[in-house]
């Protein structure tokens, strides 16, 4: 295996789709009714930033000193303080199982799925921890396989109401593109009434949009595409921005996510070439 997260962990996409996360958890929390949080690539759920890259330094460092007014954005670092605390570990990055278990009840429960044996079997052991710090919340199932392969039987969830969280690695881009497109239409044949979000790499222009185009097509139905970057789109030299795609979106998400992503990139120091944007797309209107 090529990709190591932990060489990325913190970095400007970590924050930005775990900010997403907690606030599309928050809103389904709205309702009393439990729900089911799946997570197709979890990792090992946390990082050690004793020694931080420079990835984090220009990530969640940056953001922790900054001034903030979105509550997305606050809530974010304040779970992360929460785990951190509960785990005895200051200098600790949670990962999307950490920080979703930090955030659920105890009526909500969550299957984390990681296909890497260590990194399942290191998840297991910080799951394990946390339990024993924070007991009572959700029940949760750390299980090693193929997170596409466990939407069939986990969907529909027997709460009839969830979230399912993509997050795969894109070791071969052009591969994963295609594996998160039909996993994404999947999750939704299963389920049609559940969030799903998956997160992509925008590295560059033309690919970004012919990937949220061909996920449109594929389900047939609106999408939330949140986007925010720091360098221009159109550049090959790296990663240039992150992105979401949401089905189902709750109420208002749209509308906050366009608020707490400009100032995420304001907070990160995004300079000429940075921006944000917040669309609805389908099938009919994607580029």
């Amino acid at each position: 295996m090529k990709y190591r997260h932990s060489f990325h962990a913190g970095n400007f996409a970590d924050v930005h789709k775990h900010v997403a996360l907690l606030a599309l958890i928050a809103a389904l929390e709205r309702k009393d009714k439990g729900f089911l949080y799946l997570d197709t690539h979890a990792g090992r759920g946390a990082y050690d930033l004793s020694s931080p890259t420079a990835e984090a330094a220009a990530g969640i460092a940056r953001l922790k000193v900054a001034a903030l007014e979105a509550p997305e954005l606050n809530d974010y670092l304040g779970q992360l303080g929460r785990v951190r605390a509960a785990l005895g570990h200051p200098h600790l990055y949670a990962g999307s199982p950490l920080l979703a278990l930090s955030a659920l009840r105890s009526q909500d429960r969550a299957v984390l799925v990681e296909f890497q044996g260590g990194e399942a079997h290191d998840l297991g052991v910080r799951v394990r921890e946390w339990r024993d710090a924070v007991p009572g919340g959700a029940p949760a199932q750390v299980e090693r396989g193929d997170g596409y392969a466990r939407l069939k039987a986990c969907l529909p969830p027997r709460e009839r109401r969830g979230l399912t969280f993509m997050d795969p690695p894109y070791e071969d881009t052009r591969d994963d593109y295609v594996l998160v497109r039909e996993g994404f239409a999947e999750a939704l044949r299963r389920f049609p009434t559940g969030v799903v979000c998956a997160w992509f790499p925008v590295k560059e222009e033309r690919v970004a949009r012919a990937f949220v185009a061909s996920v449109a097509a594929a389900v047939g139905g609106r999408l939330l595409a949140g986007e925010l970057w720091l360098f221009r789109r159109d550049s090959r030299v790296g990663l240039n921005g992150s992105g979401l795609l949401i089905a189902n979106p709750p109420h208002l998400i749209a509308e906050r996510m366009a608020a707490w992503q400009a100032e995420l990139v304001r907070a990160l120091g995004g300079g000429a070439d940075s921006g944000s944007s917040a669309v609805m797309v389908s099938e009919s209107n994607s580029p």
